[in-house]
């Protein structure tokens, strides 16, 4: 069968993720940084609407995420979204395309946090900039090849603490949301077509802040009774979100002005600053360390689609090298993590960082026709979760038309 990896005599990956560490994963890429200073930026679009620009965020994200989720039930393997562009096209040239896309993606993704992680730290400790991406990098790339209990189990650990950052921003807001019920009109968006445009582009901001739950389906071959648990994991992940972006934007907007927040560099800082009168610093060090927590799972994914590809045999079989004790892709992971400091060292990688969102959407785009293509003319295999087939072909006009508005955005902006 096309999506099945090569078999080799070795060990195999460890399965050793079941459905809370999955979630925990999940959240821990998605809900990265990102959220801490993207809250302003959508309040500056929608105003007193932002929290429904989050809902309107999910619900376009939610195509993709349904698409994703019966893709890793009836294809549970490494480098997932390669193997679904196979399946779905039988073309091999596009199907390592795509793989080396959500590479490139990753490991752009990573250099850049790791350069803004090192940025951050050089405030309170003078060293050389390339020795701290070096030291820095070099640290998350022993982590990811430890093994993926414990690499999952680090990361589980920080995305609690910067979960936990959002709902104590949540909970400082509760003075201001005991005023919902008298403010809820000027909340809820009335049927005029000048709001609903700016929902819309506040909604496509926000869009951004529900990418990374397509990293959990590279883990597969980690995952305990993958047919079940990763499905769950993925849609549980855009549920939790959802709830939890929805509270953060109706606490902010409520406690301080819109106008005030797009203002602001660290918008979740100066909420808790008028919130509670305390200093909101420490919320920026929950973003920092948050920082670190992205790049390392961007390595882990990354690491598995190297390996993934390797497997299927489309490239150097060195790479599908699993190490005796650990049952990690030490090999890949080491591979990723010298390419990731290469590009941190080396490249100017502002205008790479804007294309990977670029990049995303075109892969999202890709996966949702491949499954579009393949529920025509494959049935699923038993006890793999499936869902209608017109879910895969909205996901691909959803994030083709959200492609399309951003690429005139910034040819807009050149």
């Amino acid at each position: 069968m096309a999506g099945e990896p090569s078999l080799k005599p070795g060990p195999s990956l460890k399965r050793g993720l079941n459905l809370p560490l999955m979630v925990l994963y999940g959240l821990g890429t998605t809900i990265g940084a990102g959220i801490y200073a993207l809250v302003g930026k959508v309040a500056g679009n929608a105003g007193l609407h932002a929290p429904f620009a989050f809902l309107m965020a999910a619900a376009l994200v939610a195509f993709s995420a349904f698409s994703f989720a019966e893709l890793s039930s009836r294809l549970p393997r490494s480098a997932g979204e390669a193997v679904y562009v196979h399946e779905g096209f039988g073309l091999r040239w596009l199907a390592l395309g795509v793989g080396l896309l959500v590479i490139l993606a990753g490991v752009v993704s990573c250099a850049t946090l790791a350069r803004g992680f090192v940025g951050y730290f050089q405030e309170l400790v003078d060293i050389p900039a390339w020795l701290g991406i070096v030291a820095v990098v070099l640290l998350l790339g022993a982590v990811a090849a430890w093994g993926i209990t414990e690499s999952a189990l680090l990361a589980a650990a920080v995305t609690l603490l910067e979960t936990g950052g959002l709902v104590f921003v949540v909970w400082s807001g509760h003075d201001a949301l005991a005023t919902l019920p008298q403010r809820w009109t000027e909340i809820v968006p009335s049927l005029e077509g000048g709001v609903w445009f700016g929902l819309l582009s506040a909604g496509i901001v926000a869009f951004y802040a529900f990418i990374g739950f397509e990293d959990m389906v590279n883990v597969a071959e980690e995952v305990q009774d993958v047919q079940r648990t990763l499905p769950r994991a993925i849609l549980l992940t855009l549920g939790l979100t959802s709830v939890l972006y929805f509270l953060v934007g109706l606490a902010a907007v409520l406690a301080v002005p819109a106008d005030e927040l797009a203002a602001s560099p660290a918008p979740l800082a100066l909420f808790i600053q008028r919130t509670s009168g305390g200093s909101g610093a420490w919320i920026s060090l929950v973003a920092i360390v948050a920082v670190l927590n992205g790049a390392l799972i961007q390595i882990i994914m990354a690491a598995r689609v190297l390996y993934g590809l390797s497997a299927q045999g489309w490239l150097p079989s060195l790479f599908a090298e699993i190490h005796a004790r650990r049952r990690t892709p030490v090999v890949a992971t080491l591979a990723v993590a010298a390419v990731t400091a290469g590009f941190a060292l080396l490249l100017p990688l502002e205008t790479l960082a804007r294309g990977t969102s670029l990049v995303t959407l075109v892969i999202f785009a890709t996966v949702n026709l491949a499954l579009w293509r393949l529920k025509a003319r494959a049935p699923a295999p038993a006890g793999a979760v499936t869902f209608p087939r017109w879910i895969s072909l909205c996901g691909c006009l959803v994030c083709a038309a959200v492609l399309v508005l951003e690429v005139g955005r910034l040819a807009a902006g050149l």
